[in-house]
């Protein structure tokens, strides 16, 4: 009798040595360097007038996958990109579909916005004056970074092994909001107690441990660009800084940052590897604060929604509007209207709306995520929270970085005349940087992504997360 117990014992539990009737995560990590090992153009900067010479560390992607007690998967990457284009987003979610069975809500693609990677394909091309050969070399990395990012995903899954996952939330305060303070008076301000405009400085934590309590992986946010470094090397910026000095301490974790909506905020002081550096070791602080004190345990379930949903471009410029830019250098501008001219001129409709992805995730019973592809200002963030709740985590850049997605107080701020020389960008002449058709949203991008995330709130408030 004593020997039929021991078997029966045995079968009822799994590989791992977790009883079948315990509820528990299951989680995967790993992670691929994808510095470019040939010398193409960096993303992000229009100033910049030849390719990179170099690296300063390795660029990277970093995966955790998370599988909750029902089977549910969800996959989180995080990349050393100014941000993933359409074109990889939706190549990629087709191959994650296609060997993993996993839909566009599952997986969450982060951008860390360095602006010290590399041009990737069919984005800020009328930025540089690139050629035939760069435009190839362009492609053929885009297309290996979609096969590295699959492969990564694989390697995660395939480690899928028993796992508790928590959250929490901590504090960095060295992002300034750009519109609204000039940059040289920035350390004056600070000191003074003076700087203006929204900020938010929360540094959400997500920590993912062993059932042995070591730490596998740490995911955190933070709404401020990385804009610290200028220069041609191949750099993470102060996200990439903070990534390597928690995985220096936690040799056994992938540590993997994700972009608040800091479309507005700039790390200030900055342009020196020091204060880059210095940045990154103070939000990695934030977050090892954050790790060192208790965090709020999630349940093993896992809800995920997600919405392309339509953004209207705004007013269609006129074939005047366009020659007239076209003819006026051989900036940035210029070539975005020559480039949409030559469509006109074709017959060739410009574009009058968007798919933009909107997605939550629910970890546990409490637990939301919202992610917002482009580059999102900081009054999303402060809207989301202020709605549903400080503790919910509000990401930007991911999934596909289009444009800047400004608030209608930005949008407004925008409108020529303007009443502050610092105004102007976020909500108009950037989406010429992103070749977009128009050189703004229509004033209701706001509210139809307002509506978007109420109406996927509801949804998953009526849904029932079981552990």
């Amino acid at each position: 009798m004593k020997k039929l117990l021991t078997i029966a014992l045995l079968l009822v539990c799994n590989a791992d040595g977790v009883s079948a009737d315990e509820a528990t995560w299951k989680a995967g990590t790993a992670k691929t360097v994808i510095t470019p090992d040939q010398p193409l153009w960096m993303a992000g900067y229009g100033g910049r007038n030849h390719p990179a010479e170099g690296k300063l560390h390795d660029l990277w992607i970093r995966v955790v996958a998370l599988q909750a007690a029902d089977g549910h998967t969800g996959v989180i990457l995080s990349s050393d990109t100014l941000g993933i284009p359409q074109s990889i987003y939706n190549n990629t979610c087709d191959s994650l579909k296609e060997k993993f069975d996993l839909e566009r809500s599952q997986i969450m693609l982060h951008s860390s916005h360095t602006h010290c990677g590399p041009v990737l394909r069919g984005a800020l091309h009328d930025v540089y004056p690139l050629d035939d050969e760069q435009r190839r070399m362009i492609d053929k990395y885009s297309d290996d970074l979609e096969k590295k990012i699959v492969d990564t995903v694989g390697k995660a899954l395939a480690n899928l092994v028993p796992a508790k996952v928590s959250g929490g939330q901590g504090i960095a305060t060295f992002a300034v909001n750009r519109r609204n303070n000039i940059e040289g008076e920035v350390p004056r301000l600070r000191l003074a107690n003076s700087l203006k405009g929204p900020v938010d400085h929360a540094v959400p934590v997500l920590s993912v441990r062993s059932m042995d309590d070591k730490l596998m992986a740490v995911v955190f946010g933070y709404a401020c660009h990385n804009t610290n470094l200028s220069f041609y090397q191949w750099c993470g910026d102060y996200a990439g800084f903070a990534q390597y000095a928690l995985e220096e301490v936690h040799q056994d974790a992938v540590a993997m940052f994700y972009m608040g909506c800091g479309a507005d905020q700039n790390p200030l002081p900055r342009r020196t590897v020091e204060l880059a550096r210095g940045y990154g070791l103070r939000l990695a602080a934030a977050v090892e604060r954050v790790l060192a004190e208790p965090m709020q345990a999630f349940e093993p379930g896992l809800k995920t929604e997600l919405e392309l949903v339509t953004l209207n471009l705004g007013k269609e410029p006129t074939r005047e509007t366009l020659s007239a830019i076209a003819s006026a250098g051989t900036s940035y501008k210029s070539r975005w209207a020559a480039r949409l001219l030559k469509d006109v001129e074709s017959g060739k409709p410009l574009e009058r709306t968007y798919p933009y992805p909107l997605q939550i995730w629910k970890l546990g019973q409490k637990q939301l995520w919202i992610t917002m592809g482009g580059e999102v200002v900081v009054d999303y963030s402060l809207g989301f929270k202020k709605k549903y709740g400080d503790d919910v985590w509000v990401a930007g850049y991911c999934n596909d970085v289009m444009a800047y997605i400004p608030s209608l107080r930005v949008l407004d701020e925008d409108v020529p005349p303007r009443k502050s020389s610092r105004w102007g960008y976020e909500g108009n002449t950037s989406m010429m940087v992103y070749g977009r058709g128009a050189q703004r949203w229509a004033d209701d991008v706001e509210e139809i992504i307002a509506a978007s995330v109420k109406g996927m709130m509801k949804r998953l408030a009526s849904a029932v997360t079981v552990p």
